[in-house]
């Protein structure tokens, strides 16, 4: 299992890299796709996956990337309150084949899932997004290997919660230092203005904080649903909703504080 999973992770990696850097239409066009994935897998949680009310949250998730990249957020506003309708509708036609719960976890995917992973292509398209992307993934998987090195060593307080009782403060905090001590090494190799050797280091440990809320959202939806994982397509690491469970939190994030810390727009 350990061979398996570094195996893909070092692929995913790999992936991860060439999109980050090459940018443009086919980081985009990876980000629909995930979010395709990742709303089937939600989707499936609550057995809807194959559904025809699932089908138009998938054609609504592509729809929505489409008006995101194209900063059409009146016409996403219009867009989402459209989907709303025509999963009601869905729901009142085909009652009672479908429960509330059922459809509004099709609405709530598409915030969740699209719309959150969609600000991965955001903050690479600002300005220096191709360095700045990276805290995406510092606060996500950089702040989660940190966490628990910290908690394997370290760790000796359990974390007052019952969703991961595995995980201690120490391991938490050591995540969040390690994420901005992350940041400013990268401020100080890639920056010469020292404005940006605190600003980074304070995006990095605030990614890391909500990016631990994240997993903790994610555990709580799969147990809810008795699942242990959202899927299988990454071998050792579950569905893509396993592996971009904290990403999805640590994106939007990122993109708000680059702005308006960095940009100051």
């Amino acid at each position: 299992m350990f061979w398996t999973r570094l195996a893909s992770g070092i692929v995913l990696m790999a992936v991860t890299i060439a999109l980050m850097v090459y940018g443009s239409y086919p980081l985009f066009l990876a980000i629909t796709a995930i979010s395709l994935i990742g709303l089937y897998e939600l989707y499936k949680a609550v057995q809807m996956e194959k559904t025809i009310p699932a089908f138009a949250g998938y054609i609504s998730s592509i729809v929505t990337d489409i008006l995101v990249l194209n900063n059409e957020y009146e016409y996403l506003v219009m867009w989402l309150v459209f989907t709303l309708m025509v999963f009601m509708a869905c729901y009142v036609i085909a009652y009672p084949e479908f429960n509330s719960e059922q459809i509004t976890m099709l609405f709530f995917g598409i915030i969740y899932v699209t719309i959150m992973l969609s600000f991965i292509f955001k903050v690479r398209f600002v300005q220096d997004g191709h360095l700045l992307v990276w805290f995406i993934y510092i606060g996500a998987w950089g702040s989660d290997t940190f966490a628990y090195c910290t908690g394997k060593l370290i760790g000796k307080h359990k974390m007052p919660s019952k969703l991961s009782p595995n995980k201690t403060i120490e391991g938490c905090l050591g995540g969040v230092l390690g994420a901005a001590l992350a940041g400013l090494i990268f401020a100080m190799v890639f920056y010469n203005d020292k404005n940006i050797w605190w600003q980074l280091p304070l995006i990095g440990a605030a990614s890391s904080v909500i990016s631990q809320v994240g997993d903790l959202a994610a555990s709580a939806i799969k147990r809810n649903h008795n699942i242990k994982d959202y899927g299988k397509l990454i071998p050792g690491h579950g569905g893509i909703l396993d592996r971009f469970d904290s990403i999805i939190f640590t994106a939007p994030v990122v993109y708000y504080l680059v702005k308006f810390i960095i940009l100051k727009v």
